[in-house]
């Protein structure tokens, strides 16, 4: 359904790459979240399986499992979301993916992740404050 009114043209050039590096702060935030519980869960799960193996008994039962793949759903989100907005390209895609169901890698992988985006919104403020 139309409401008559013309459909504003996408922003281009400058505006678009600062309403780009303002929208990175957030989605890194989002994803970093989501990388450290992904990344507690999977652990959970990754002793749970252990101590069933050693011991016999499910301590937890199978609901953190359960868990743990409905939360790397929503890492998956955040991922290709940081992913699309900073264009990498599908090998840093596939890496990102795969941290989510390595023990503990979720978290090497966030730490990097984290560090290299702030280094390029700091590049980014430099470039548009000296500008």
């Amino acid at each position: 359904m139309s409401t008559g009114r013309p459909t504003p043209p996408a922003p281009t050039g400058a505006r678009a790459r600062r309403l780009r590096e303002a929208s990175l702060g957030p989605a890194l935030t989002r994803y970093r979240v989501m990388a450290i519980i992904t990344g507690v869960f999977l652990l959970v799960v990754t002793v749970q399986l252990v101590v069933r193996e050693v011991f016999g008994p499910e301590i937890l039962g199978s609901w953190v499992a359960i868990a743990h793949g409905w939360i790397y759903i929503v890492y998956l989100v955040t991922v290709v979301d940081m992913w699309s907005r900073l264009r990498w390209g599908p090998a840093r895609l596939a890496g990102l993916v795969l941290a989510g169901v390595v023990p503990f890698v979720s978290f090497v992988v966030e730490h990097r992740v984290t560090r290299e985006v702030r280094a390029l919104l700091r590049q980014l403020a430099e470039q548009r404050d000296g500008a």
